[in-house]
């Protein structure tokens, strides 16, 4: 996925998003902490076919579906991989 950021002064960040399918998408995180998800058209790449509005709750849940694997199983691998690299490092 090809993703660009643009800074809004004030209002917050553009995250702007191609996927390799050809689907163009916005997430707009507010200064405030709302997250607004914008769907734009496939005929009309500059027309938003649809928005939803996240609070940062909402906006954490979802972030946690969209993972392969929960928060809890990919902190218990990074602790895993660096117990790994300390017996390593100790002989």
């Amino acid at each position: 996925m090809n993703i660009t950021h643009t800074h809004v002064p004030g209002n917050g960040t553009v995250h702007h998003c191609d996927t390799r399918r050809g689907d163009h998408l916005a997430v707009i995180v507010s200064a405030g902490g709302q997250r607004t998800i914008i769907l734009y058209d496939r005929q009309n790449p500059d027309t938003p076919a649809v928005t939803l509005e996240l609070d940062q709750v909402e906006a954490d849940q979802l972030a946690d579906l969209l993972h392969s694997r929960p928060l809890a199983d990919r902190l218990a691998a990074v602790e895993q991989r660096l117990e790994d690299i300390l017996h390593e490092a100790r002989g």
